[in-house]
């Protein structure tokens, strides 16, 4: 370096004595001109280089930095943040760059930045008396735990009972509870279970909180018509009929215990918890009973994230039902600091369903009566088989129930509320419809067996890192 700065002294004299001896001749000035922006261009060139250089140096120190932030943000990194940014350094050949490393955290965020500084050695620019230049690089990086409101939509229908499968879902739901209710997410995560059959028991709590036209007390199902499976909430302007109580199928005796409305404590829906052992106990008693109306179980879930729900929410919370921290929910659609996510489950498929005509289900004697008697059976042996059709009715067919539950994915999707699927042992027919109310073919999960656990797994990691953000 010393030699080119010497040719360049030597240059610039060589040009200064020129300039003197010639400067009384005009023909030389055009020469003395190019010489001298001849010694410019190599001066601002060799600038060029040392800028060059410093850049190279800078984007190189600004990507350690940047990487070595982001990997002590995040909220599942177990070691020191402070650590993990100097072992980022010190691996690059960088550590003596480290100025200073800052760590902020609490509950549910994690802040890190880190200011560094390399000094390079300029080559031409110590010809102009800037020896050296400085190379600093600053980078932050913040990972936030988001509120996170889940519906967990479990099927229980009688399906269930076939190959283990209910066996099989036990374990995995509650591996799925326990990964997304950490002790360190206290009261950012609810989460609400849907069992479903042949229907969804909204339970005394729910249910008398909406306007309902009530019949009778003998279990806690709501009609929808099908308007409202074009919306996720509740329509505070409309009284909604109660599901008839009464059990379909005939086993050959009279046996109520499938009534067509679930009517046993586990279940019913459990709205906006954070009790671990609460809902894995739930999990646990959940038994196989009756048919499939996925469409229902869906029309639920989406119901516990809208925002329409938060009059039942607080009127809850105020009676020490929900945990005091969920009163304002579910949040807003709107809401930027809150992601709502649907994990709907199913071994089957939808499949028809029937109602007791009106005109038999009209008076409370009546009401009484399919109380304590099996329909089926009650017609099969007292009612002569030129009527026995006259007392039922389809309410939906196995296609309507397919299209009703199209039409809640939409609208749940409309309102960005992101929808898992998994399809366990199911047809192509009904993996086709778990699939299309996805929110993508990859939040769609078709398992059998033990790989269901797999499956609830997945979806659980996923959700720990979307409700992370950067």
């Amino acid at each position: 370096m010393e030699h080119k700065r010497r040719d360049i002294h030597a240059l610039c004299e060589r040009l200064v004595s020129a300039e003197r001896r010639f400067a009384d001749d005009e023909d030389g000035m055009v020469t003395i001109f190019a010489c001298f922006m001849i010694a410019i261009m190599v001066l601002v060139g060799g600038i060029g280089v040392d800028m060059m250089r410093h850049e190279m140096e800078r984007t190189q120190l600004q990507a350690t930095a940047d990487r070595a932030v982001l990997a002590a943000a995040d909220l599942d990194q177990t070691l020191d943040p402070e650590t993990v940014v100097r072992d980022y350094f010190d691996k690059s050949g960088m550590g003596d760059y480290v100025s200073s490393v800052n760590v902020d955290e609490g509950l549910n965020f994690r802040t890190v930045s880190v200011d560094a500084t390399n000094t390079v050695s300029t080559q031409f620019m110590d010809l102009l008396g800037v020896p050296t230049l400085n190379v600093p690089a600053f980078a932050e990086a913040e990972e936030k735990v988001n509120k996170v409101e889940i519906s967990l939509v479990l099927d229980i229908s009688g399906s269930m009972g076939r190959n283990s499968r209910i066996q099989n879902l036990r374990p995995a739901a509650k591996e799925f509870v326990n990964t997304v209710l950490k002790d360190e997410s206290e009261d950012l995560i609810s989460l609400s279970i849907v069992p479903y059959s042949a229907h969804v028991n909204a339970g005394p709590e729910i249910f008398n909180r909406m306007n309902v036209d009530v019949d009778h007390s003998y279990s806690h199902c709501i009609e929808f018509d099908d308007a409202h499976f074009d919306t996720t909430g509740i329509d505070w302007n409309n009284t909604y009929d109660q599901m008839q109580h009464f059990a379909r199928w005939n086993p050959g005796y009279n046996d109520m215990d499938e009534t067509v409305c679930p009517r046993f404590s586990y279940e019913r829906i459990t709205a906006l918890s954070q009790n671990r052992t609460a809902l894995n106990n739930q999990i646990d008693n959940l038994k196989p009973r009756a048919n499939t109306s996925i469409f229902l179980g869906m029309k639920w879930a989406a119901t516990l994230l809208d925002p329409s729900f938060n009059q039942i929410a607080a009127d809850m919370a105020d009676n020490n039902l929900i945990d005091d921290v969920f009163s304002d929910r579910p949040a807003a659609f709107t809401d930027p600091e809150t992601f709502k996510t649907v994990i709907l489950m199913t071994d089957g498929q939808n499949v028809a369903t029937q109602r007791i005509q009106n005109w038999y289900y009209n008076s409370n004697s009546e009401i009484y009566h399919w109380s304590r008697y099996n329909a089926g059976w009650y017609v099969d042996n007292y009612v002569s088989w030129r009527y026995r059709d006259n007392f039922f009715y389809e309410k939906y067919s196995a296609s309507k129930g397919d299209t009703l539950l199209y039409a809640v994915c939409d609208a749940a999707k409309a309102q960005n509320i992101v929808i898992w699927s998994i399809g366990f042992e199911v047809t192509d027919h009904g993996a086709d419809v778990m699939r299309n109310c996805a929110s993508s073919p990859s939040h769609f999960f078709r398992v059998e067996g033990i790989e269901i656990t797999e499956a609830f797994k997945a979806i659980a990691r996923q959700i720990n890192q979307l409700r992370l953000t950067l």
